[in-house]
């Protein structure tokens, strides 16, 4: 960021912009307790999970006349379930900087040898690779690697098996049977020693065991291109790649996360005009391959891909077909404790050996109670409509 601001001072003479950088891990509260404090700044690059939340405290300004203003920073620019993420109760808060889904990193030759020449399509034509790889491949070695204490991939299964997570009215549909069947998928995989029932901290390098073939698979995110191609060795290089996801009944049922981070505008800000002026410069397609080419971060704008340095990279173009293809998770401000509670009672299964019927049944008791308060406002908003 530090790198592509000066060429925007350059452009508006006069203005200057000051960066400030805060890790992930601290930045979610860092907002809430400035917005409490009344020490926001005037923008932010925001995760965009985190954008329901902040509407519903009032912290962020609306866009929808600014867009509408702007030909340039409209929807059709972006992949719709990206822009979706912005959009609360029918109005627009962020705009996409980055992009993130999931997708397939795998290993190539592992599954050559499993007598596969491409990643399947299909859950059962999957689970059908994922038995030979641990066939070829021999004791204490595994077909894929997915750590229960990752929401992630039980999300992901749930909205390609069609489930709306949270219910209209604001309660959990985790124990109906379009969730149940994904959870089952999940768990069949840890059950018939397809992936190792461990969480993240247990294994203690990733890369070096994905290397040693301990695992040939992992679902994971844009950031791991790079890291993949930073520590793994040379030799491997061209043995592992991405693939989009399978999904229950092909390619069109291969949905993934519509994730990422979005530029957002606050309430408070003195500033907002300027602010906005660089919400476009950080959106134009040449700034965002730019911005690429420092971070390895994939670009919002769609424009941006027929670059080549995109164009061109072969472990990038998964990402590209799944961003085509996903979805919000629901836009409700205790998502990321409703992502907690999954991670919860997956543990409890995995581990725990508590049956998947009656962990699902505590998961939706523990998001129903999680989501009480928005019950009792969606009820007083209907009264109120009436």
């Amino acid at each position: 960021m530090a790198q592509l601001v000066p060429d925007f001072e350059r452009e508006h003479p006069g203005v200057h912009i000051r960066v400030q950088q805060i890790p992930w891990s601290a930045a979610h509260e860092k907002l809430l307790t400035a917005h409490v404090g009344d020490a926001l700044p005037d923008m932010a690059a925001m995760g965009n999970t985190w954008i329901p939340e902040m509407v519903t405290l009032g912290a962020l300004a609306p866009l929808d006349s600014l867009a509408r203003r702007s030909p340039d920073m409209d929807s059709t620019g972006h992949f719709p379930g990206i822009w979706a993420t912005n959009v609360v109760d029918g109005g627009l808060y962020g705009i996409p900087w980055y992009v993130d889904t999931r997708v397939l990193f795998y290993r190539r030759d592992i599954l050559a040898r499993a007598g596969y020449t491409r990643m399947p399509e299909t859950w059962a034509e999957w689970r059908q690779a994922m038995h030979a790889v641990t066939r070829a491949m021999g004791p204490h070695h595994y077909a894929i690697y997915v750590p229960f204490n990752e929401w992630p991939p039980q999300v992901i299964l749930g909205l390609q098996a069609g489930s709306p997570l949270i219910t209209p009215d604001a309660r959990g549909a985790f124990a109906d049977s379009s969730f149940a069947r994904a959870f089952d998928f999940l768990v069949s995989l840890y059950r018939d020693g397809l992936a190792p029932p461990v969480s993240n901290t247990e294994v203690a390098n990733l890369y070096q065991e994905f290397a040693r073939g301990t695992f040939a698979m992992y679902i994971t995110g844009p950031w791991n291109i790079g890291e993949f191609r930073r520590r793994l060795p040379a030799e491997l290089q061209q043995s592992w790649t991405t693939a989009p996801l399978p999904g229950p009944t092909g390619p069109a049922s291969g949905v993934s996360l519509a994730g990422g981070c979005s530029l957002v505008i606050f309430r408070a800000s003195r500033h907002a005009a300027i602010a906005w002026e660089l919400m476009r410069y950080l959106s134009r397609p040449d700034v965002q391959v730019k911005f690429y080419r420092l971070t390895g971060d994939l670009p919002a704008r769609r424009e941006a891909w027929s670059d080549t340095t995109l164009a061109n990279d072969r472990e990038a173009q998964a990402f590209r077909i799944e961003l085509g293809r996903a979805v919000p998770t629901p836009m409700i401000p205790e998502w990321e404790e409703v992502t907690t509670r999954i991670m919860d009672q997956t543990e409890a299964v995995v581990r725990g050996g508590v049956p998947p019927s009656r962990a699902l049944t505590a998961l939706d008791r523990d998001v129903d109670h999680l989501l009480e308060r928005r019950r009792y406002l969606l009820a007083r908003r209907a009264a109120g409509s009436r």
